[in-house]
C-alpha cells in the first residue's frame, strides 16, 4: 500500500525519513495532515494517536528541525558538523519526552501501542532529534550513512545491503533514473561517432516434437 501525501519512509531512521519530505521541488509537509500522516507513518506515534493539536505552527517547527537535521548529518558525512548546530539539535532533544505507551487490548484480543496522553509538539520534535544523536553517536550506524548517488538526489540512508553496494536511496526511482540516462548517454556516443545502433536480433523459438 502506496504511503498518503508520497511520504517515504525507507531511508532506516526516523530522523532521515524527516529528512526525506523535501527534495528537489517537492515539499511533502505541505500541511498539518501531511505531518499527522507522517507522524504516524514513520512510527513517532501510535497509530491510535489523537493528532487534532497539529496545526501549521507544528509543521513550521517539524520544517526548521527537518532543516537543522539536513545540516548536521550532512556535514557530519563531509567531515564536521558546525558546534553551533549541534547545540541546536542537542537543545531540541532536551525537551519534555512524549506521553509513556501503554500496551492496550483491541476489541479482537491484539495488543496496541498507544499513549497515554495527547502528545505536544516539543515532546515529538525531542523523539526526532534525539534519534538523530542515537544515530550519529553510533559507530556502526554512522557508517552504514550513505547519500543518494542519484543526480540532483540529497537524501540520505542507512545501507544495510549485503556488502553495503546500495548506491541510491531507491532503485526504482534514482536508479531506474540513472539507468535511463546511462542508455541515452550510450546512445548519443555512437551517434556522434557514427556507429549504428545496436539491433538485437529477434530470437525465433523452434517447436518441440512431441
Amino acid at each position: 500500500m502506496a504511503a498518503p501525501f508520497d511520504l517515504r519512509f525507507d531511508c532506516g531512521r526516523i530522523c532521515l525519513d524527516l529528512m526525506a519530505t523535501t527534495g528537489r521541488t517537492a515539499e511533502r509537509l505541505a500541511g498539518p495532515e501531511h505531518l499527522a500522516a507522517w507522524l504516524v507513518g514513520s512510527g513517532v506515534v501510535p497509530g491510535s494517536t489523537q493528532l487534532g493539536a497539529v496545526d501549521r505552527g507544528w509543521v513550521v517547527r517539524f520544517r526548521m528541525l527537518r532543516e537543522l537535521l539536513r545540516r548536521v548529518i550532512h556535514d557530519e558525512l563531509r567531515g564536521r558538523a558546525a558546534d553551533g548546530d549541534l547545540r541546536l539539535l542537542n537543545a531540541a532533544a532536551a525537551a519534555a519526552p512524549v506521553p509513556p505507551a501503554r500496551a492496550v487490548r483491541t476489541d479482537d484480543g491484539g495488543l496496541v501501542r498507544a499513549f497515554a496522553g495527547p502528545p505536544d509538539c516539543a515532546g515529538l520534535l525531542a523523539a526526532v532529534a534525539r534519534d538523530a544523536i542515537a544515530m550519529l553517536t553510533d559507530a556502526v550506524t554512522r557508517g552504514q550513512l550513505r547519500q543518494c548517488e542519484g543526480e540532483s538526489c540529497s537524501l540520505v540512508y542507512l545501507d544495510t545491503s549485503r556488502g553495503r553496494r546500495r548506491r541510491w536511496c531507491s532503485s526504482e526511482v534514482c536508479g531506474n533514473r540513472e539507468r535511463v540516462a546511462r542508455h541515452r548517454r550510450r546512445a548519443t556516443r555512437r551517434e556522434l561517432s557514427g556507429q549504428p545502433p545496436v539491433v538485437r536480433p529477434a530470437v525465433r523459438t523452434v517447436p518441440t516434437k512431441t
